[in-house]
């Protein structure tokens, strides 16, 4: 995997700069990108994006300092394509191919390595950013910019847009040895977690990553990952790496305790399937998974389906002629701490009924070890304390009021209640009041005025909720 060096990026930062002085005055501001994993409309726009082409690259890699400076549309995919060639990988990689560093960063990624490694943005050592303004400035921990460093994360582009982040890697070993654990309710899985997040060992076992599926109220599993040597593969009972192209992963941790994997094949172990959701398309019947090209086995792909679906209403179209009640979409993303993630799932079964849900374990990173968390001003999380993301992705038939989204309010309602947040990736329905409490609006609006002082960005709650 080769690098696209500096020349060349600043060759692309002066097209993006360009195609944004060419925007007409009050244009909406906009990227031109290829690929998205948002799952919110927006409204539309005849004003040209702006153009991102060549900033989708890494510029450079330091394998002694451990670091890799990455243009900001760059995706997990090709990132790790490219740090793995030195045996390094980002600190935490989100479980889809086609997520951008910059998107990663800007709207919250989390992975199994979050009980450890905590969200993206914790290891980010700098970034340049396009501001509203028209700017590039360029935003570090402390100085001139810390301002913008610190309220960037989960701005979702409502403080401008990052074309180079310089970021941290780690080293890891060929394989990943896998060991599923079941609970039998979720009570005794929170314990666990907390064990397992504060200790990062189980049994006496390294953990290195860590996260699980909650199935029906009495099976939930928890799969510990721990990085593997290919002298420690060779001696485990496995007779060789699973890849779960053919297979379907979620279904292995109620048919096997333990596996082995590639690094590369367990970054990816989810998007296959795009977890459990390419049964919408009947990947999950032995026939149609053979018919299915494997190269499209990918959640682009199913992305890009479910856009033509919603741009065309087929399920809908469907339902109404099978005079089934109407559906409303649930594609969410939670956290709570750790010690009412019982009480969410218990609630969530008798409210809602969606399962599987997917459950990952995150903390602030603490990279000095106890106590050297720092907060973050955008998406407010407590220094020492574990919370567990909750991932659920479907629908529900819920009748003629399915418009009115009242199962969305009601979760967000619910997780409110359980001093939680919600990822703004999907569609959100807070009220002004409510939302600028839980994203810290009022300091975003600060920050907000001093780089795009004509406002020519929208702000987050018009994005994530106004679906501006």
């Amino acid at each position: 995997m080769s690098t696209v060096g500096e020349h060349a990026h600043q060759a692309a930062t002066r097209a993006l700069l360009d195609s944004y002085e060419a925007l007409p005055a009050g244009a909406p501001v906009r990227l031109a990108k290829r690929t998205s994993n948002l799952f919110r409309s927006r409204a539309a726009t005849k004003a040209p994006g702006l153009d991102v082409t060549g900033l989708d690259g890494v510029i450079s890699i330091d394998p002694e300092a451990r670091t890799a400076d990455v243009q900001g549309m760059c995706t997990y995919e090709t990132l790790v394509d490219a740090t793995l060639a030195h045996g390094l990988i980002p600190l935490v990689v989100p479980q889809l191919r086609t997520i951008t560093l910059g998107g990663a960063v800007t709207g919250l990624g989390i992975e199994s390595t979050s009980f450890r490694n905590g969200l993206p943005h914790e290891s980010v050592l700098e970034m340049d950013v396009l501001t509203g303004a028209g700017e590039i400035v360029t935003a570090r921990p402390t100085g001139e910019h810390a301002d913008l460093f610190d309220a960037f994360p989960n701005s979702y582009g409502s403080l401008g847009y990052a074309t180079r982040l310089r970021i941290e890697l780690e080293a890891v070993p060929p394989y990943v040895a896998l060991r599923h654990v079941r609970f039998d309710d979720p009570v005794r899985l929170a314990e666990a977690v907390e064990a397992i997040s504060t200790s990062r060992t189980w049994e006496g076992a390294r953990v290195d990553g860590l996260d699980g599926v909650a199935f029906t109220p009495d099976e939930l599993y928890l799969t510990l990952a721990r990085w593997c040597t290919a002298d420690e593969a060779a001696a485990r009972p496995e007779p060789r790496p699973s890849t779960y192209v053919d297979e379907i992963f979620y279904r292995s941790l109620q048919q096997r305790e333990t596996d082995l994997m590639t690094v590369l094949d367990y970054l990816w172990r989810w998007d296959t399937d795009w977890f459990w959701c390419s049964g919408a398309f009947g990947l999950h019947q032995p026939r149609v998974r053979r018919l299915w090209p494997r190269s499209k086995r990918r959640s682009d792909v199913y992305h890009r389906l479910v856009g033509l679906d919603t741009r065309f209403g087929i399920v809908a179209r469907l339902d109404r002629w099978k005079k089934l009640p109407e559906r409303e979409r649930v594609v969410q993303d939670i956290e709570v701490p750790v010690g009412r993630i019982a009480e969410f799932l218990t609630w969530f079964d008798d409210a809602v009924g969606m399962r599987p849900v997917w459950l990952c374990p995150l903390r602030l990173r603490e990279p000095d070890g106890p106590g050297s968390a720092r907060t973050w001003s955008s998406y407010p999380l407590e220094p020492g304390t574990t919370y567990v993301n909750a991932g659920f992705w479907g629908t529900v038939q819920v009748g003629p009021g399915a418009a009115d989204a009242p199962t969305n309010r009601a979760i967000e309602a619910r997780v409110h209640e359980l001093d939680g947040h919600k990822s703004l990736y999907s569609e959100a329905f807070y009220d002004a009041a409510t939302f600028e409490q839980l994203y810290n609006g009022s300091h975003l609006a600060v920050v907000k005025k001093t780089y795009d002082p004509d406002d020519r960005l929208s702000t987050l709650y018009e994005k994530a909720v106004r679906q501006k």
